[in-house]
């Protein structure tokens, strides 16, 4: 059986990690090597951060929606309390979004939820 070569691939293989390193400085976009680590590096905190940004804006719509209730003399806990014994589902995004662009909805909403502790 003839000898093969793998100049090929390896050329490719290389290409592809050089070309997912475009926009690094100096040596992490032009050696291979360098890029290679760089590559896998970003990777990996792409990878995190997907799960990480999830956490992050729930941290966001409860800090919105805790300022928001608050101006009603409602603290949060409260209010999402409120919202279950009232069985009214609705998601924290929809809930934030509501309190910045649409405040007397809001409050019907905040005005619910004191019935239902009352």
């Amino acid at each position: 059986m003839p000898r093969t070569k793998h100049s090929v691939q390896t050329r490719a293989r290389r290409k592809k990690y050089l070309k997912e390193a475009k926009g690094n400085a100096g040596a992490h976009r032009k050696l291979y090597k360098t890029a290679k680590e760089t590559v896998e590096r970003g990777w990996n905190f792409a990878f995190r951060d997907r799960r990480v940004k999830k956490r992050e804006f729930r941290q966001l719509w409860i800090a919105r929606i805790n300022a928001a209730t608050r101006a009603y003399g409602l603290p949060y806990n409260a209010f999402i309390d409120g919202l279950k014994k009232a069985q009214i589902v609705v998601d924290r995004k929809i809930l934030a979004d509501l309190a910045v662009s649409e405040p007397e909805a809001f409050g019907r909403f905040v005005e619910a939820a004191k019935q239902a502790l009352a």
